[in-house]
């Protein structure tokens, strides 16, 4: 069975694009054709503006060496020159895979500069966000032009502009992206400290139809942040309504901590333990939550079906009626028994057992010298449940006493939990993830 999105903002606009293209499944009833990345068009019109100054004017179609080695012909609007200086424009389009920056306008100004020795230089202009934190391997102060892309833009202005920078000249490029610092808000450059407007990215230059690899490198990208700027905790959530969440629960974190995995659990903890966090805080919904439970390492519905079996074996052991755990068994969702068992006052219950599993699936298959969390949240964005290692659980209900976590073996850790209702937090003990980690 497949479990529809329930978190709103499980899979955001991701600050990069490109990269692979997830498996084929007859069930995903979408287009397969791609598109380009901002480095791509970035490119494109790059060396049609330097072909302007070589030939005095600005073609209307350009060829253009891609990262990945293909030769691909763009459309250039906006072609001009003037003097010294030339103009271009490359509309992305970026295929089935549409996102924030689809449509945008890469935009090249290209400036000879006399006696400048061959040398070409690449800025930032307006929409083209500024880099203000660590942890991105991109000059603090300077432009978010990834590096392949920068090298890639480099490569066809130094083809293009051959003959002028054998005679001496120079060649300044600047990027910019008109609506640039609008789109930016749709994604999560400011979280990564890119302030301004988009990134210009993209590893190959083509962008897949709903591809893995951009939203992953995304959450890879966003640990690494956390990591430059000396944060030892990270909390991961599966969207937006998830990390909002977890932001009430957790208010004395940086912004930087809190970063969407959405799908993709095993880039997520990989990255977490590369990276050295001493604290990892998992925050999800019952579909996320089981699916994290059976141990996937991608959640997203195409992937796997929610494993039912286990959500009526969680149901069955809280006390549900055994006429509701068959139904439970043959539903289409997560959310229809968390529903269901909620009218019988069995929530917080039933949460708790999908996060004790959870965080077992979670402690066996990601080992590592770290304190775990599981929360689980409600419908309504509050967090209903959490097991937590080596200590009394601060969210208990009022007449709910925490309940042990399952016995894990050796070296693995002891998971203790409780469900909450009203989120009265009861005293703070050993296991507390808010206090500093011991």
């Amino acid at each position: 069975m497949s479990e529809p999105p329930e978190d709103e903002g499980t899979a955001p606009p991701a600050p990069l694009a490109g990269g692979s293209g997830r498996r084929a499944d007859p069930q995903r009833k979408r287009g397969n054709r791609t598109g380009f990345t901002t480095g791509a068009n970035s490119a494109a019109a790059a060396r049609a503006a330097t072909l302007g100054l070589v030939e005095g004017q600005v073609p209307e179609r350009v060829e253009c060496l891609l990262p990945n080695g293909q030769r691909v012909v763009f459309a250039i609007a906006d072609g001009r020159r003037e003097g010294d200086l030339a103009h271009a424009m490359s509309i992305k389009d970026a295929g089935d895979d549409p996102d924030a920056t689809d449509g945008a306008h890469l935009t090249a100004d290209v400036r000879r500069i006399p006696g400048g020795g061959g040398e070409i230089s690449l800025l930032g202009g307006a929409g083209v966000g500024q880099v203000t934190m660590p942890g991105l391997g991109l000059e603090i102060g300077g432009p978010a032009i990834n590096p392949v892309p920068r090298r890639n833009i480099v490569d066809n202005v130094r083809a293009a502009g051959a003959a002028l920078l054998a005679a001496g000249d120079g060649l300044e490029v600047t990027i910019s992206v008109p609506g640039g610092e609008a789109m930016a808000r749709k994604t999560l450059n400011a979280r990564l400290g890119i302030l301004g407007g988009i990134s210009i990215l993209g590893t190959t230059g083509i962008v897949r139809p709903y591809s893995t690899a951009a939203f992953r490198a995304s959450v890879v990208q966003a640990v690494q942040v956390a990591a430059a700027q000396g944060q030892d905790t990270v909390v991961f959530t599966t969207g937006g309504r998830t990390e909002k969440c977890m932001m009430a629960v957790f208010p004395g974190l940086a912004n930087a901590c809190f970063v969407q995995m959405g799908d993709f659990v095993k880039a997520a903890f990989d990255v977490a333990r590369q990276a050295g966090m001493r604290r990892i805080i998992v925050g999800a919904m019952v579909g996320k939550l089981t699916k994290i439970a059976q141990g996937l390492a991608i959640t997203h519905a195409w992937k796997e079906e929610v494993d039912r079996g286990l959500v009526a074996e969680v149901a069955a052991e809280i006390g549900a009626p055994p006429s509701l755990v068959e139904e439970i068994r043959g539903a289409e969702t997560a959310r229809f028994a968390a529903e269901r068992l909620a009218a019988l006052g069995l929530a917080a219950p039933f949460h708790r057992g999908l996060a004790e599993r959870a965080y077992v699936s979670l402690r066996r298959k990601y080992p590592g010298d770290y304190r775990l969390a599981v929360l689980a949240c409600d419908f309504d964005g509050s967090t209903i449940a959490r097991v937590e290692e080596g200590g009394a659980a601060q969210l208990e209900a009022p007449g709910v006493a925490p309940v042990a976590g399952p016995d894990l073996e050796p070296g693995v850790g002891q998971a203790t939990g409780t469900g909450q209702a009203t989120g009265q937090g009861a005293g703070q003990g050993a296991g507390s993830i808010d206090g500093p980690p011991s």
